[in-house]
């Protein structure tokens, strides 16, 4: 039986180097920025989130790992944040874009910080299951065409998971 959302699994798809710059867009409480943080081991992970509170029960998460490669942020990703332009290889946007009202302003944050030829993992939601039925579900072709239009080539489209499908973008 395919698993619900790995996220150890879906990383694999990325064939990351172990020391590169990473930002988790709505990290929440590490659900994927700590499996990501061990496999960038000599890297680095921003973790950010417009949250307080997962915020911190990620840093207690991270002591308790002795994970010393992630860092949290707090910011509006809608907003922007204060990472510099061209700083990160990887921009993780998982189970994000469904909740944003403003998904351009966040894909087109993740192409300002994003290095040349770096990547971006976009993880959401498929319509119609069974787990939220009340959710407002962001299209895989409406982010498709956003990303086309700010000139992020699609790289990959893969299921990731029973409920969940996948896309990884590249700047």
């Amino acid at each position: 039986m395919p698993d619900f959302l790995n996220p150890s699994e879906v990383l694999k798809k990325l064939k990351l180097r172990k020391n590169i710059i990473a930002a988790d867009f709505g990290s929440g409480s590490g659900g994927w920025a700590i499996p990501l943080a061990k496999i960038l081991e000599e890297g680095k992970v921003y973790a950010i989130d417009i949250l307080e509170e997962p915020l911190s029960a990620l840093r207690a998460k991270v002591k308790i790992e002795k994970l010393f490669n992630i860092e949290t942020r707090k910011a509006n990703v809608e907003k922007g944040t204060t990472l510099l332009s061209d700083s990160c290889h990887l921009i993780l946007m998982t189970n994000l874009l469904f909740e944003c009202e403003n998904k351009k302003a966040v894909l087109e944050e993740g192409k300002r910080i994003l290095k040349p030829g770096g990547k971006i993992l976009v993880v959401d939601w498929q319509k119609d299951n069974p787990l939220t039925p009340e959710v407002e579900f962001c299209s895989i072709e409406e982010i498709k065409e956003i990303a086309e239009k700010l000139n992020l080539k699609l790289e990959k489209e893969f299921e990731a998971g029973v409920y969940h499908w996948g896309l990884i973008f590249q700047k």
